[in-house]
């Protein structure tokens, strides 16, 4: 029986309770179901969630194709991406700071090999360069993760509850920035 869902997908089926679908750093769509889901609900969430998708699917294409054709940054291109994140992350900061609750001091923009983001105990904020090669969702969820530091200095489910009531989607968001920032961080040796 020929697929009715835009694209093709592969299906897991397991004693799970919801339906989730996620796009892989392979150009891959996974769906993941209940036993119980019919494949009309399948195909029909497909569709609805079709646009979302296609946007990922892009997105994984563009990286895959970004990360073959890398090499790692060059000076120029780490100090551009340094000022670029200053004006954009310090943006977000803002924009974000009164959705959280908080005040913060200085930021700081560094190149780093293995940290997106970090949080003083005097409410200083340290963003990575290369934040300015993730999707803007990706970038977002690391501006609040660190400034939801400012009220929890931990990962308790306290901290969590904080981030999730200014991005409820905020689990999604980090699995892409975990999907997509192995292939970025490469990028600096």
């Amino acid at each position: 029986m020929r697929n009715k869902a835009p694209f093709e997908y592969t299906l897991i089926r397991s004693s799970r309770k919801s339906i989730s679908i996620r796009v892989t750093a392979d150009c891959e769509v996974v769906v993941r179901a209940p036993l119980f889901a019919s494949k009309k609900s399948i195909e029909a969430l497909l569709c609805e969630k079709a646009a979302w998708i296609e946007a990922r699917l892009s997105e994984m294409k563009r990286l895959a194709e970004d990360e073959e054709s890398s090499l790692e940054l060059s000076e120029e291109e780490k100090a551009e991406l340094v000022k670029k994140a200053r004006a954009c992350l310090t943006g977000r900061a803002e924009y974000f700071a009164p959705l959280v609750g908080v005040s913060y001091g200085r930021i700081a923009i560094r190149c780093q090999k293995t940290r997106w983001g970090s949080c003083s105990g005097k409410r200083n904020l340290n963003f990575n360069c290369l934040l300015m090669l993730c999707p803007e969702e990706a970038r977002d969820y690391v501006v609040v993760h660190e400034l939801c530091h400012i009220l929890e200095m931990n990962h308790s489910p306290a901290f969590y509850a904080q981030v999730e009531r200014v991005l409820p989607d905020w689990r999604a968001r980090k699995k892409l920035l975990d999907e997509v920032g192995p292939g970025i961080m490469r990028r600096i040796r």
